[in-house]
């Protein structure tokens, strides 16, 4: 029944646009700018993107890399909470919750991304806020509001952003202050029953001088799932709070300083799981006699400078900022009502950066260049209680990390239609870490905060030089054809959670990916937009945390350079205009991966054959396909009716090297339907996500305890919800 109504919303939606996109949905139709910095849109609303670290920011259909650009206004159509619910708005993007410690992203681009909640495991898909790298992927999928706009850069993007980014990086821009007032409030209700309110002040303290900003988000979700085991309906709850200001200072019209603070707290239940040894998938089935808790704080400051100068009619940027992070989470790991495997987890993390750099032209040449610097500590102590708790083992690390990087990148505009792009950047990384392996090790996240011992010191340092060669020809305004070539660099690093005595914790080395991306960028006069662009990289030393469930103590993992892999393939994205209120948005991504040199055994049969080259790499799900309606009307007095219905289809993806893990495929259905009144003061809006209620996964790992036993982190189901807007 689940497949005929899918079929039947594909025909609703228009069997055209499926035809021309094989079910795509592509997001490039909103004109929205960071503060003073608005471009003229083309009929199809073009977003401006920032992420060039140009002197201006530029329309994405300039931009000679693949980038899905989300504006204000689509991710209020989509009522988007937190990060991973674009994850299926863009062609071979997953950008998951591995559920284990909630919030803690799993992000994967083109088949490139991590699959643990380790934190010393550096992300392959870096997480900038307002220009600020997140240093580690715990406390990013958290909520989300008062956004000016969302950047999805496929990778490497080395160049501009440093190590880390070999899946490419998400950009993420919270709005600033302005001379314009600005008064913004809603309330939203949703099945769970999950109760949000935010609001945001903005506007001028001293005209044309000093400007401010208080914004306030409080989300009280009641929990959407049902423990079996104690008839608990309301599994999952969770409070959350965040604090935002920000000031906004201009003394000269070449001068601007925009600093921002952001406290958040996040209070709620442990990891919501399912065990498919006891529940078949798509059941929601879930019987925990531990429902846990979650409990994570963070504060975040930085201070921009921007300085407009005539040398090269360019201008200075400088970005400090720092962050810390706290999260404590207790958890059901065995995700069944018999006391197996429960585990308490402390993560602590703090940051400090700062990146200077210049950008400004020189006739037909465009020179972006800069210094960077990074510095973080993470103290990591997990606590493991087996066997109806008369078992009890421990571990964790703590390290310290410092980063410099140099980088220059310039586009030289050959002609009019012809432009040369290329750059260096040339990075240097020390780590020195601490590890007590789990074992006998008396480390306590909840008393003492801390292990006894470290049985395991080591510091390494890592460089390499990243650069991209590449160019772009521009015939005509609607036209872009672009080609590049790419180095990407991800540092090496340790393992605080290293369950076998027989393996080091680290360090593990490095990793390098070439990169070779091609791709058209095309406007078909005022009735279709197509971007499309193809791929292939190749890795070289993939790190992966390699899973193994063992008795008793659950699971053990080890981080390795484990192999070399090929990923190459190709994905689209398309605007299609009917008349002046339809439009139609659709994207599609495939992404083909292939082992073509084993280091080590993922299997885990002790050898290295056949059937370790006949694995697929975790996260990658091989066809992502969506479409999309949106319709617009003015109604009389001057309001607008707006509607959209979407659908977005994913392959199933192991979660686990071994492929033992299987993470669901998925058919998404989202609805939303708004009523605006006149001068924009009153939008009143009903949605829906999720509607055909699939289950779907953000990690599946095997354990040893029983025939079928998984750990399951699943994510919620049909969600319908009512919201006001008010805006002054």
């Amino acid at each position: 029944m689940k497949r005929v109504a899918q079929l039947r919303l594909v025909a609703v939606l228009g069997t055209s646009a499926l035809a021309l996109l094989a079910g795509g949905q592509a997001y490039a139709q909103e004109a929205v700018a960071p503060q003073e910095q608005a471009t003229e849109a083309s009929v199809f609303g073009d977003i401006v993107v920032t992420a060039t670290k140009k002197a201006n920011a530029q329309n994405v259909q300039d931009v000679p890399i693949a980038v899905t650009a989300f504006g204000s206004e689509q991710l209020e159509s989509q009522h988007v909470r937190t990060l991973d619910n674009l994850g299926y708005s863009a062609p071979n993007v997953q950008l998951d919750d591995v559920g284990t410690a909630p919030g803690f992203a799993n992000f994967s681009i083109r088949g490139l991304g991590i699959n643990s909640s380790i934190p010393s495991i550096d992300p392959t898909v870096g997480v900038f806020v307002d220009g600020v790298y997140m240093g580690i992927s715990a406390g990013i999928l958290f909520d989300t509001f008062d956004l000016e706009g969302v950047e999805v850069l496929r990778g490497p993007q080395g160049l501009l952003f440093g190590r880390n980014v070999t899946g490419g990086a998400v950009v993420v821009r919270t709005s600033t202050p302005g001379n314009d007032l600005k008064i913004e409030g809603r309330l939203a209700a949703e099945t769970g029953l999950n109760k949000i309110a935010s609001a945001v002040v903005s506007g001028p303290l001293i005209k044309d001088k000093l400007a401010a900003k208080v914004a306030v988000y409080y989300n009280d979700d009641d929990g959407w799932f049902t423990n079996k085991f104690n008839g608990n309906k309301n599994f999952g709850a969770s409070k959350t709070l965040i604090v935002r200001s920000a000031l906004r200072y201009t003394p000269t019209s070449e001068v601007e300083a925009v600093a921002r603070y952001e406290h958040g707290r996040v209070r709620g239940d442990g990891a919501v799981v399912s065990n498919f040894g006891l529940f078949r998938r798509e059941s929601f089935g879930i019987s925990v006699d531990e429902e846990g808790v979650t409990r994570n704080d963070w504060n975040q400051a930085s201070l921009e400078l921007n300085i407009d100068t005539d040398f090269g009619n360019g201008k200075i940027t400088n970005i400090a900022a720092y962050r810390d992070f706290k999260g404590f989470v207790t958890s059901d790991i065995d995700s069944s009502p018999s006391y197996t495997f429960h585990a308490d987890t402390l993560t602590r993390q703090d940051q400090w950066s700062n990146e200077l750099r210049y950008a400004g032209t020189f006739g037909a040449l465009e020179l972006t260049t800069g210094l960077y610097y990074f510095q973080q500590d993470i103290d990591y102590i997990e606590l493991r209680r087996l066997a109806a708790g008369a078992l009890k083992i421990s571990g964790g690390g703590k390290q310290h990390q410092k980063t410099f990087g140099a980088f220059v990148s310039t586009d030289w505009h050959v002609t009019d239609t012809v432009t040369l792009n290329g750059g260096v950047r040339y990075s240097w990384e020390r780590k020195s870490a601490k590890v007590a392996n789990l074992a006998g090790n008396l480390c306590d996240p909840i008393v003492t905060k801390t292990c006894s011992t470290y049985g395991f010191s080591n510091s390494k340092s890592w460089s390499d030089p990243t650069f991209r060669v590449g160019a772009q020809w521009q015939p005509t305004n609607e036209t872009q054809a672009y080609a590049f070539f790419a180095r990407g660099f991800r540092s090496g690093g340790y393992n605080f959670r290293n369950g076998n005595a027989a393996e080091a914790p680290g360090p593990f080395d490095a990793e390098k990916q070439n990169s070779f991306e091609a791709g058209i960028k095309q406007d078909f006069g005022r009735t279709l937009r197509l971007n499309l662009a193809a791929f292939h990289n190749t890795v070289l030393g993939l790190q992966r945390e390699i899973i193994r469930p063992v008795l008793p103590i659950g699971t053990t993992q080890v981080i390795r350079n484990s192999a070399n892999v090929r990923i190459q393939g190709i994905e689209a994205e398309a605007v299609l205009r009917v008349g002046d209120h339809l439009t139609f948005n659709g994207q599609f991504g495939y992404t083909k991966a292939k082992y073509t040199k084993i280091l080590y055994d993922l299997t885990g049969d002790g050898a290295i054959n056949a059937k370790d080259f006949a694995l697929k790499p975790p996260r990658l799900a091989p066809w992502t396909y969506g479409v999309s309606a949106n319709f617009a009307h003015e109604v009389t007095g001057g309001g607008e009716v707006t509607a959209r219905l979407g659908y977005a289809h994913r392959d199933a993806a192991w979660s686990n090297d071994a492929n033992t893990g299987l993470l669901s495929k998925a058919d998404m259905v989202d609805a939303n339907l708004s009523v605006e009144t006149a001068g924009r003061r009153w939008k009143f809006s009903v949605y829906g996500t999720n509607l055909l209620n699939d289950q779907t996964e953000g990690n599946v790992s095997s354990l040893p305890f029983f025939a079928g036993s998984t750990f399951a982190s699943i994510n919620k189901g049909r969600v319908v919800g009512a919201e006001v807007l008010f805006r002054y």
